[in-house]
């Protein structure tokens, strides 16, 4: 049975899930590997010295990354590479930017709040 109603714009159905960038960032680890690659390509040794995290749960991090699209990886002999594709984050940034009017009211109505007390 189809389902008639239509989805608002920008409500498309998401990836499967092992493409859906939202699941791929939910994990803690998986966001430090991203914020390290976002300084630069890395390869998995680099990233367990500096993440502290073992090989095996950077490799398993990485797969999830990889398979969503969030990075690439380049081998070189037997070394992997990997570097940080954004462009699947659009999507993230632009569902929570429709929030940023919540933060930035509260923060105004704390400025306000502040002057107002004089501090």
């Amino acid at each position: 049975m189809q389902n008639s109603r239509s989805l608002p714009p920008g409500d498309e159905p998401r990836a499967p899930p092992d493409r859906d960038p939202y699941r791929a960032i939910a994990d803690s680890g998986r966001r430090l590997i991203l914020d390290a690659l976002a300084a630069g390509e890395c390869s998995v040794s680099q990233l367990t010295g500096l993440l502290g995290i073992s090989q095996p749960a950077v490799s398993q991090h990485l797969r999830v990354l990889r398979e969503a699209g969030l990075v690439d990886e380049r081998r070189e002999g037997r070394f992997h590479y990997y570097r940080m594709r954004a462009e699947p984050l659009r999507d993230v940034f632009d569902w929570v930017a429709q929030y940023e009017s919540f933060w930035s009211g509260r923060l105004d109505a704390l400025a306000r709040h502040l002057k107002a007390k004089g501090h």
